[in-house]
């Protein structure tokens, strides 16, 4: 997995490119800025780019305008998102382009190696990693959607997991429940949210993204 880092702070920038060579992964570039992460791209076609929310010359939204035309000039390419707190705005500016290998995180998931290596792992596969303090905001704006008022407390448990990232049998560990029992909520929410089996769609992938979706909407 090639890497590229984006940090204005160069003690977290270089903390994080060690931790990740230490893991076995191949960090080719680093920046500072989002201009220069996005030159960073171009020159070293990463599989994945981790990018700061804030950087110069404004700390604003550097890291998030980056992303977004990363994405753009490179749809393939896998992003992660950090930030060191929850920034809905921001958050849903970068899922309006689609959610897949896209992960947005809290800094604070970083100090929490395993966590934030198999989120790492998830978003350069294809799929998804959102903070749950991310995920909780987004779904708290978006609680007004008559189909998501369908849903019981804890089928929006479950969809709120899913859009994290999770795969069956860690929302039965996060949830503390079998998985037969995670299946069975899916399924409800798959018929409240008028998925059909005989669509020629992921329902999984679609109920995730009509979640997020109707949240970026609302935002």
């Amino acid at each position: 997995m090639r890497i590229v880092i984006a940090e204005d702070d160069a003690l977290l920038r270089e903390g994080l490119a060690l931790l990740l060579r230490a893991e076995g992964l191949d960090v080719v570039g680093t920046a500072s800025t989002g201009d220069g992460v996005l030159d960073a791209i171009d020159t070293h076609k990463p599989d994945v780019a981790i990018l700061d929310v804030r950087m110069p010359p404004t700390h604003t939204d550097e890291g998030i305008v980056a992303a977004v035309e990363a994405r753009r000039r490179r749809p393939d390419l896998a992003v992660l998102v950090l930030s060191a707190y929850v920034e809905q705005s921001f958050a849903t500016e970068l899922l309006s382009g689609g959610v897949t290998g896209l992960g947005y995180l809290l800094k604070e998931r970083v100090g929490r190696v395993e966590e934030f290596l198999d989120a790492l792992h998830r978003v350069a596969g294809g799929g998804t990693a959102i903070d749950p303090e991310v995920v909780a905001q987004l779904f708290t704006r978006s609680r007004q959607d008559t189909r998501l008022e369908r849903l019981s407390p804890r089928e929006r448990d479950v969809l709120a997991l899913m859009a994290e990232g999770l795969g069956n049998g860690a929302i039965a560990g996060r949830l503390v429940v079998t998985e037969g029992a995670v299946h069975k909520h899916i399924r409800s929410i798959f018929a409240k949210l008028d998925l059909s089996p005989a669509d020629q769609v992921d329902r999984r992938v679609a109920a995730v993204l009509r979640y997020l979706d109707d949240a970026r909407r609302k935002g």
